[in-house]
């Protein structure tokens, strides 16, 4: 929801060099943007630059222990931020471009904004495959900060028009390249002792895990001693435990509808919308934050979504629906 005395006139520019050039020079004046990566939107600033990062935390309201994600142009330009490790180049080399986030030391003098690693040690860093986001990074020669482009712990945006509803008037500028390929944020990943998920997306456990053949089922492991949303300090983005959440109170692995409630159905649950009628969880990735945003705005008080099963990308996507539906 836009504040009631809007900061900016938010304006929405179709992909373009026209929307990068505006978008490089707002950035380089220290601004905040919107623009598309391959997972979700996102809303990027210069990363080097601790006014800029805090437009970004204002931006979203979001809470100033929650750090952020790093977006460079390719693995050199990781490597003068972040250490890499062996099983980090591996991961990077198999992956980059696209959605996988590293959570690797930060480098020292790497002259990353103290916000945008939220005072660890730590940062979080991906090589985006996504034409616009390449460009705006080609433009501004900087590493973005570029959480998603959302009121903190909203449902996430995978259409310029789901930013405008969630910030506009607090951001200048959206670029608009259409609807975002993965829908889902990218896979976040810590080395160093073994591969840890911090965060599960695209690039499903069971990709990680090919490899690091020849150890049983390898190193890779679903972290279980992430620090509790209670606690001061998040190790990734996108750990609070309310996350990506309607404003409606959400069900889930919902078998049926109640009279009361919007069902986004899956595979042969039918409802007032589907993730996927045929139960392809690509799919379901794909449309996850689109039906969600549908069923906050329909006329029902309540959203129920139909189980999907915990295999591969469904792994992701029930982490998504468990953080969306619990409310404080």
């Amino acid at each position: 929801m836009s504040p009631p005395n809007p900061a900016f006139d938010t304006r929405t520019l179709p992909y373009g060099e026209a929307a990068i050039a505006e978008a490089a020079a707002l950035i380089a004046a220290g601004g905040v943007v919107a623009v598309p990566t391959e997972t979700v939107y996102g809303l990027a600033a210069d990363a080097t630059e601790s006014r800029a990062v805090a437009g970004v935390y204002a931006a979203k309201g979001r809470p100033s222990f929650n750090p952020l994600i790093v977006h460079v142009l390719d693995r050199a330009a990781a490597e003068t931020i972040a250490v890499f490790d062996d099983a980090a180049g591996a991961l990077a080399d198999a992956f980059w471009p696209g959605p996988l986030t590293l959570v690797l030391p930060l480098r020292p003098g790497a002259g990353i904004a103290p916000l945008v690693t939220a005072g660890l040690d730590t940062i979080a860093i991906r090589v985006p495959r996504h034409r616009a986001m390449r460009a705006l990074l080609a433009a501004t020669g900087k590493p973005l900060a570029a959480p998603s482009a959302n009121a903190s712990g909203a449902i996430s945006p995978t259409l310029a028009e789901h930013v405008t509803a969630s910030l506009g008037g607090r951001i200048p500028l959206i670029i608009d390249d259409g609807a975002t390929e993965a829908g889902l944020e990218s896979t976040i990943v810590m080395t160093g002792d073994g591969v840890r998920i911090l965060r599960p997306g695209p690039i499903t456990e069971e990709a990680l895990e090919k490899l690091f053949p020849g150890e049983g089922r390898g190193p890779v492991a679903m972290t279980s001693d992430a620090p509790s949303p209670a606690k001061i300090l998040v190790t990734a983005p996108g750990q609070l435990e309310s996350h990506y959440a309607p404003t409606k109170k959400l069900r889930i692995n919902a078998g049926n509808r109640q009279p009361d409630e919007w069902l986004i159905g899956f595979g042969a649950v039918t409802g007032d919308d589907t993730l996927s009628a045929t139960g392809d969880l690509v799919a379901a990735a794909a449309a996850l934050f689109s039906a969600l945003h549908r069923a906050d705005a329909s006329i029902k008080p309540r959203i129920a979504v139909a189980p999907v099963p915990e295999i591969g990308l469904g792994v992701a996507i029930n982490d998504r629906l468990r953080r969306a539906a619990h409310q404080d």
